[in-house]
């Protein structure tokens, strides 16, 4: 049973919505993202779930032409006000993108990338929060004796949870993964997904899959985007044995996708 902690609301969205010119890509979603747990968006190709993921830290605002109304709070706390520094919520909101993109650099320096960029100089301070990140993102043992070696030289899943640390080094409270193991072999998808739920321990997870097996096996809450917009959103087990509206049970069961 969740403990109670659990179900403190870490982000909220406040009649979301996001433009890419004349196109409403995402419209009027209000949800709530609690603590600790892993909330799964799922729908239909083009639904508008990574435009979701997206402004949930401020990424959106790279795309030309992109416009955002509503609110997004970080504890209570809107991440687009004006004196708000986007780098600042993406090192609290950290992203894992669908294909691993590890940079041309040792595994050491992979990691210590986001740490560097906030100003941490000290080799003992980058050694153990890199050590720490590498231990969440369940690659240590395999990488220990390899530190100094190209990351590009890895596994696709390796590289992938190699990004995952990368994420986790800046000690975010907030973890967005977009599709991340969808370029993954089975093996490598079934460790990233037992990742996932240990990684729910100590982070707040938000995850886009087309996968709805594995939103049934890493999520405790489940959304079900269509057309832009949020149709229905509640424990998992309830979305995918007792939904509320047609159009989720007729997305879950097959008759469109």
């Amino acid at each position: 049973m969740e403990s109670q902690a659990t179900r403190v609301v870490k982000m909220r969205t406040e009649k979301l919505g996001v433009s890419y010119g004349e196109l409403a890509a995402v419209r009027d979603v209000s949800i709530d993202i609690l603590e600790r747990q892993v909330l799964a968006l799922i729908g239909p190709s083009g639904c508008g779930k990574s435009t979701f993921l997206r402004a949930l830290n401020r990424m959106n605002e790279n795309i030309s032409g992109s416009r955002m109304t509503g609110r997004v709070l970080l504890d209570g706390r809107d991440i687009y006000e004006n004196h708000v520094d986007p780098v600042t919520v993406r090192r609290q909101v950290g992203m894992v993108f669908q294909k691993s993109n590890p940079f041309p650099k040792s595994i050491f320096e992979n990691v210590a990338y986001g740490l560097r960029v906030a100003g941490i100089r000290d080799r003992e301070t980058l050694a153990l929060r890199v050590e720490r990140a590498l231990q969440q993102a369940a690659l240590w043992e395999e990488v220990k004796d390899r530190l100094e070696e190209s990351g590009l030289g890895l596994s696709g899943g390796q590289q992938q949870r190699l990004c995952i640390a990368r994420a986790l080094a800046v000690e975010p409270q907030v973890v967005l993964m977009d599709e991340p193991a969808s370029a993954l072999d089975p093996i490598a998808t079934a460790k990233v997904e037992d990742l996932i739920a240990d990684l729910r321990q100590a982070f707040t997870i938000v995850i886009v899959t087309h996968n709805m097996q594995q939103a049934a096996r890493v999520s405790q809450r489940t959304a079900f985007f269509y057309l832009g917009k949020l149709v229905e959103v509640g424990d998992t087990t309830t979305i995918f044995t007792r939904p509320k509206q047609r159009e989720t049970e007729d997305y879950i069961t097959g008759r469109f996708g």
